[in-house]
């Protein structure tokens, strides 16, 4: 039963169907961060913002605790709804209005798999030469293809087992790391305000890029009273550790072995088990790119069946749109080879940019404004129902979002304006979560009194 295609899609799952737990959850989201990715991620601190070990940590704890409470909250909307995140988007943008948010999403899902496809290419090659080259990066394309074609079910028990072989591996990494630390490096706490922010804000990033597909493993759990909460907790829990733990691994390894690839850095600190937790890991990651093809095939589908209301969407139709986006990861990651870490930052920077106002947008509605209440049939009529076509206020906010941005934002090419004067902190999400969410919020209410 276990090995059965899964072939719910796009539309609500039914209840009868709702045989999700919150246990597995946690497992799935703790498991989806244990990868070489976040151990990249985690490096950023010492080789990109320059910090020392102890206020590398501490940027992406507190980044990682502040970016999961976004995501987590999408993720209690799984329970009520039953529908994947992007479709209930309809909601806020109406049916017409959220298919470029869709469409950037999409392009966020590819992103992340051809990132994945890299570093895991990357990773195998060195323990195994034989996929060296692009070899590696098709293995990695490959495994991909075995959950994420099974569907929701495969890669929750996958998650399960993922889970304890990654923790071993981690934690094992992190002590031989520590062991192997000098004390000058620990007691070093050179650093720069904009540097620790930097850190903090791709650390919640990394948590709030999750948010466009959380609840898509949430909406099987059963809807009830508690269920919303459950699922936070759960998700909440899971990727924080999750991603914590191989962050902290990426901070050592950048400042002790900086002349090091990444996965040379990880089998050196591993001493003679070394290239087997380097395996481990890289092998992990078939499994969260399974995650990001499964929710961007799920997208995808929603972007067609806006245009074909009629059209149920089925096995045949997830299936043909997630070799579709692997095969264009794929395409994407061998041209990402050359220069990664400078490909992936600035893919970073453009998440940041689109990502942020949307969350806002749709976490207002949500829990302030409408308490969970949509009528979910609605998000598949031709009309848009109750929530339109079009909701031009809406999409209005949203472009305001992104506009409030650029002249708080510091990237590689590009340095607003107001940067300086803020000693070169690049706060342009925050500023972005705050006006949006409030404008939104108050011409919402605007319309209700005059109504």
């Amino acid at each position: 039963m276990t090995t059965h295609l899964e072939t719910h899609t796009i539309h609500p799952i039914p209840h009868t169907h709702r045989y999700g737990r919150v246990a597995d959850l946690f497992s799935v989201w703790f498991s989806a961060n244990m990868t070489l990715l976040t151990v990249v991620t985690g490096a950023l601190g010492p080789a990109v913002f320059g910090l020392s070990f102890f206020w590398s940590v501490l940027a992406l704890l507190l980044g990682n605790m502040v970016g999961a409470i976004f995501m987590a909250l999408h993720a209690a909307q799984g329970p009520r709804l039953g529908v994947p995140q992007m479709v209930q988007s309809r909601g806020q943008f109406g049916i017409y209005g959220s298919v470029p948010i869709i469409l950037l999403v999409v392009l966020m899902y590819i992103g992340f798999a051809a990132s994945n496809c890299v570093v895991g290419g990357g990773a195998l090659a060195h323990v195994l030469p034989v996929f060296n080259g692009s070899k590696g990066v098709w293995l990695v394309a490959i495994l991909t293809l075995v959950p994420c074609v099974m569907g929701y079910r495969a890669i929750h028990i996958c998650s399960r087992f993922a889970s304890w072989v990654s923790i071993i591996a981690v934690v094992y990494a992190i002590g031989c790391g520590l062991g192997g630390f000098s004390r000058s490096l620990l007691a070093d706490t050179h650093g720069s305000l904009a540097g620790f922010f930097g850190a903090f804000s791709v650390s919640a990033l990394w948590q709030i890029a999750y948010a466009p597909y959380v609840s898509d493993s949430s909406r099987y759990l059963p809807d009830e009273a508690s269920s919303g909460r459950r699922a936070f907790w759960a998700t909440y829990g899971g990727t924080v550790i999750g991603a914590v733990l191989p962050m902290v691994l990426g901070s050592l390894l950048s400042l002790s072995y900086p002349s090091l690839p990444l996965a040379g850095a990880l089998a050196h600190a591993g001493g003679r088990v070394g290239n087997l937790v380097v395996l481990v890991l890289a092998l992990a990651i078939p499994l969260a790119n399974a995650m990001s093809v499964y929710c961007g095939a799920l997208c995808s589908l929603t972007l067609v069946q806006t245009f074909r209301p009629a059209w149920r969407s089925g096995l045949g139709g997830r299936l043909l749109m997630t070799f579709l986006l692997l095969a264009i990861a794929l395409i994407m990651s061998l041209g990402m080879m050359g220069d990664f870490l400078k490909a992936y930052t600035s893919f970073l920077d453009i998440l940041m940019a689109v990502l942020v106002p949307w969350t806002s947008i749709n976490l207002c509605d949500y829990y302030i404004l409408r308490d969970g209440q949509y009528d979910v049939a609605a998000f598949f009529a031709a009309d848009g129902g109750p929530y339109g076509r079009f909701n031009g206020l809406a999409v209005a906010v949203y472009v305001l979002g992104v506009f409030v941005e650029l002249p708080f934002m510091k990237t590689g090419p590009y340095t607003g304006p107001l940067v300086p004067l803020l000693h070169g902190v690049d706060i342009s999400w925050i500023v972005s979560l705050i006006v949006t969410g409030g404008a939104y919020y108050g011409l919402v209410r605007h319309l209700q009194r005059k109504a």
